[in-house]
């Protein structure tokens, strides 16, 4: 009998399966998803691009445990999420996904550090380990100088790595990157890819929903959604 270890491994980290969403506006239902099949393998590293309004936000929600299909499945390790309330699907957010954001989202009054432990204080993780955990990911994205800086101390490419690492201390099975370089000059934008790769070559799983062509051609894998479907 396989150990968990070893079942964990050739599990996909997401799979979804004839995945739609629906949703009622009065009188007319939108279809913002049309029945999607996706797998996406630990470590890869993949972009999903689209216009705007061609569900690929919507697939984002769905993949990240921000809402559930309305028919269809979707797996996250293996663990059928579909069907589970807000209550269950924050639990699993917190412990499997690392998001990140063009806006970064970092609290204005706290510095790097405590930005950076946020998400294991709601784990329940004691004070000695949030930082010992926190100043390790500041390490590795190159911001241990940084650690008692307050957001507004700090360049946008600097408040970037400052997410990523705050999407990275829970050790999630996934990091989910929502338009990451968009509020970015160009070579702070490329900064940051560089670091994603990074990430990609140490293992981590990585989904960048995105419209920027640049993004969609530096990922090894691109997903391009279109009226809701996978068109390519």
């Amino acid at each position: 009998m396989k150990n968990v270890e070893s079942l964990n491994s050739v599990l996909p980290v997401i799979e979804t399966r004839n995945a739609a969403r629906h949703y009622v506006m009065g009188d007319v239902t939108v279809k913002a998803l049309r029945g999607i099949d996706l797998r996406i393998d630990r470590g890869e590293m993949v972009s999903v691009m689209g216009p705007s309004g061609s569900g690929k936000s919507t697939l984002m929600n769905l993949i990240g445990c921000l809402d559930t299909p309305t028919s269809g499945t979707v797996l996250l390790d293996g663990s059928d999420i579909s069907k589970l309330d807000e209550q269950a699907l924050a639990k699993v957010r917190n412990r499997k996904i690392g998001f990140i954001f063009q806006q970064f989202n970092l609290l204005a009054r706290m510095n790097v550090l405590d930005n950076v432990s946020t998400p294991l204080l709601y784990a329940g993780v004691s004070a000695k380990l949030r930082r010992e955990r926190a100043s390790h990911v500041l390490e590795k994205v190159g911001l241990a100088d940084r650690m008692k800086h307050l957001p507004r101390e700090l360049s946008g490419g600097q408040k970037q790595r400052v997410a990523i690492a705050r999407a990275l201390v829970n050790e999630p099975s996934l990091l989910l990157a929502d338009e990451p370089t968009g509020a970015l000059d160009q070579d702070t934008g490329h900064q940051i890819l560089n670091l994603f790769n990074e990430l990609h070559d140490a293992g981590n799983t990585l989904i960048l929903v995105t419209h920027d062509p640049d993004i969609g051609s530096f990922s090894p894998r691109c997903i391009r959604i279109l009226d809701g479907r996978i068109e390519e």
